[in-house]
């Protein structure tokens, strides 16, 4: 199965078929629940009853439904246990109160139940406006057009509900080109993400004033060397950040990139071939200058029309499969040819999630700029990912 290719696998992904089955199956539960209870006291000696599945019913339906659907199923089930008495003629007896009783106890319960729900729901729908704002913030989504490139990103957290960590990206055009950073902050929590914002606040100013990516790495070398001393004595010594920084001048079809111990950004021709842009020389993360002092360089490559250029985190060439071998970008793209970088980071990511199986351990930063071929159209949505082996 190529990349780029459609792989269900007879597996509904969320939203899909299955997980609405499931839904609609777990919504079902407390009725059935009820029902089962009734058909087992019905048909068992008098010495039995259905009263565990009459008070598992609002138990079960407290965290699944709202409250009046809570209150609902404990009426019911109440309603039920009290019929099937009076059709057995046991109303009054002491077994059969005390059955009733136990049934409104736990439907009381539940309806406490519900009530810390839906209050926790409401925390937890707070927190992740917050974290949304907050990435919107530190991690805007550029513009699909900056200086006449074709731009598109993307940030996958590993956890489930996080919104950002210590992966960034940006882009913006400048008076020396459109220039962009892709980096790995060292470490996870509140302390990369406050890393991440160091970084990008720095970058977007000197990015608009360094007539060199050398000058800009300095400077940002020297912003982390700031916040090292500010942070915990830890992070102070052993924080560092890995990071691409790249340039496309105006009116010239090249990208130079300064590579600072961060993996490999990937060129990808129209016309399938790939090309790996490794640095000339191996060089230290950004933050790590006190342990050696060496010459900044920037690399330069042709950057023709219709190729696109693919920047990425090491989530992406760390994320293992179930037998533990990495990702191979590089192997996974070489031949294929995608409309835009839309296209080629929505084929990417869905890959990398199948070749994981959705067990991704760390998060990964995307960032793709295509240069508009000869009389290519702004966007060109319709043009599905074509292998190499079936271009005629």
């Amino acid at each position: 199965m190529g990349l780029g290719q459609r792989d269900d696998g007879g597996r509904s992904g969320p939203g899909g078929l299955g997980s609405g089955a499931a839904r609609l199956i777990v919504r079902l539960l407390p009725g059935g629940l009820i029902i089962l209870g009734l058909v087992f006291d019905l048909l068992t000696p008098p010495s039995f009853t259905g009263s565990p599945f009459f008070s598992a019913a609002p138990l079960i339906a407290a965290p699944l439904v709202g409250f009046r659907a809570t209150a609902l199923t404990g009426a019911l089930a109440s309603i039920v246990v009290v019929l099937l008495h009076l059709y057995k003629g046991t109303s009054l007896q002491a077994e059969s109160l005390t059955e009733l009783a136990t049934v409104l106890t736990v439907s009381g319960l539940a309806l406490l139940i519900n009530g810390v729900v839906r209050r926790g729901n409401a925390q937890l729908a707070s927190a992740r406006g917050i974290a949304e704002a907050a990435q919107r913030a530190v991690l805007p989504t550029p513009a699909e057009r900056i200086g006449g490139l074709h731009v598109s990103a993307r940030y996958e957290a590993a956890q489930a509900d996080a919104f950002i960590g210590g992966d960034l990206y940006a882009v913006q055009d400048t008076p020396y080109g459109v220039r962009l950073a892709v980096g790995d902050v060292r470490g996870k929590g509140l302390g990369a993400v406050e890393a991440v914002a160091v970084v990008l606040g720095a970058f977007r100013e000197v990015a608009e004033t360094e007539p060199t990516l050398e000058a800009v790495a300095q400077r940002l070398e020297r912003a982390l060397a700031r916040e090292g001393v500010r942070r915990d004595s830890l992070d102070a010594v052993e924080g560092f950040t890995t990071c691409v920084l790249g340039e496309i001048p105006p009116g010239a079809e090249v990208v130079r990139l300064l590579n600072r111990g961060h993996p490999e950004p990937l060129l990808l021709h129209a016309d399938g071939r790939l090309a790996v842009l490794a640095p000339a020389d191996a060089a230290l993360p950004l933050g790590m200058g006190e342990l050696g002092a060496w010459p900044d360089r920037a690399r330069e490559w042709g950057f023709p029309a219709g190729a696109t250029l693919l920047l990425f985190t090491d989530g992406l060439t760390e994320a293992r499969d179930v037998a533990g071998a990495f990702y191979d970008p590089a192997d996974r793209l070489r031949g294929r040819v995608f409309p835009g970088p839309d296209e080629l980071l929505d084929a990417l990511s869905s890959d990398v999630r199948r070749h994981t199986g959705g067990a991704a351990t760390d998060d990964m930063a995307l960032l793709a700029l295509g240069r508009p071929g000869q009389g290519q159209p702004a966007r060109r949505r319709t043009v599905p990912v074509v292998p190499r082996d079936e271009r005629s």
